[in-house]
């Protein structure tokens, strides 16, 4: 007799409880394609589903500061310099893998299938800029976890657990959305340093994230429309009370218009 099926709540959950980074990045891939594939059987609405972890596993090696005892990376094109700039990049997209699979495995249950397949694919993607800039350390003669980094990623997803609309307009509709602002000016001074394969790896980081923020935006604007609430001054309410940072100008309009997340939103907010 054949066992049961594997389910998408045990699979999410087991992603987010490997700590190793190549080994995180396989699994959430792993995740997403065998969802893709209908190999996982949807049980997020059901009682017995797998919990979400309150923390997913990273490295144990992994030395996490908070935001304030960071060392200054520096615009400069020191070898260090750019050495803690890959590194810090790779934390984002490392925390990236898990805020996208806790997406999935946390909220999906409520919201739906295509919730689902929206993040993990997401995660996929993140997975697959985690493992371009592991790479891009390597090369470099070094490896995530060999720097500090920021312990402060992962406080957005607790502070929004008990809300997707919350999670959806703080993680992609902010954090993301500032990935958007603060790219291009990486991308320029990485090409001014003469290093194409880090501006290619930056530009594909780039188009992906504009989608994902017209993931997140897409989402939440439906959330509001099921609870008859206005998208922008929703919006507003949740960035003033989950996020306890500035947004700051210079904004990547454009991109930012691209994703459907436009100036309306995040004008009144600027500092």
């Amino acid at each position: 007799m054949s066992g049961a099926r594997p389910t998408i709540g045990a699979a999410i959950r087991g992603a987010l409880l490997t700590g190793g980074p190549a080994g995180k990045a396989f699994a959430a891939r792993k995740v997403a394609r065998d969802w893709r594939l209908g190999r996982l059987d949807f049980d997020l609405d059901r009682p017995d589903a797998a919990v979400m972890p309150e923390r997913p596993e990273w490295p144990d090696n992994l030395q996490l500061l908070p935001p304030a005892q960071m060392p200054r990376r520096g615009k400069g094109g020191s070898e260090r310099g750019r050495l803690a700039l890959w590194h810090a990049l790779a934390h984002i997209e490392f925390v990236a893998i898990d805020l996208a699979l806790d997406m999935a495995g946390r909220f999906g249950g409520a919201r739906g299938e295509e919730f689902v397949s929206d993040f993990l694919g997401i995660a996929a993607d993140e997975a697959m800029h985690f493992a371009l800039l592991d790479r891009k350390l390597a090369r470099l003669g070094s490896h995530y976890g060999a720097l500090p980094a920021h312990e402060g990623l992962w406080q957005a997803a607790q502070d929004t657990a008990h809300d997707p609309a919350a999670r959806l307009a703080i993680v992609p509709m902010v954090l993301e959305a500032r990935g958007l602002d603060v790219t291009p000016a990486t991308l320029e001074r990485v090409k001014a340093h003469g290093d194409s394969h880090g501006a290619r790896i930056l530009e594909r980081i780039l188009d992906d994230e504009i989608r994902h923020v017209a993931v997140g935006t897409k989402h939440f604007l439906k959330i509001c429309g099921e609870r008859n609430k206005p998208p922008q001054e929703t919006w507003q309410s949740f960035v003033r009370t989950h996020f306890s940072g500035r947004l700051k100008p210079p904004f990547n309009d454009s991109a930012r218009h691209a994703a459907g997340l436009s100036l309306d939103f995040y004008a009144a907010l600027a500092s």
